[in-house]
């Protein structure tokens, strides 16, 4: 494991980016490397990097073993073309 250089992770965070001290604390030295341009993140996402994230990662079709809505729809939500609630909890009083 590497160590930290702190006094310098300090300086440029509060003096070069101009953080304060709270919101300094609360990134991971990562954020930090990352808002001051000194790592590279991952880049944009290419064709390559796509097909690759759809090999590990493919859809499944609704109403498969895997799929857990069976194709159905939300019991939560209405039908299309279903009137809207009225907004009162409950029947008549």
């Amino acid at each position: 494991m590497t160590a930290l250089d702190w006094p310098a992770l300090m300086r440029l965070g509060l003096r070069q980016l101009r953080l304060h001290p709270r919101d300094f604390w609360a990134l991971t030295p990562a954020e930090l490397l990352l808002m001051a341009g000194l790592e590279a993140g991952a880049g944009p996402l290419t064709r390559d990097r796509l097909n690759d994230l759809a090999a590990r990662y493919p859809d499944t079709p609704k109403g498969t073993p895997h799929d857990d809505t069976n194709g159905l729809r939300s019991p939560n939500r209405r039908p299309r073309g279903a009137p809207r609630p009225s907004g009162r909890a409950g029947g008549a009083i």
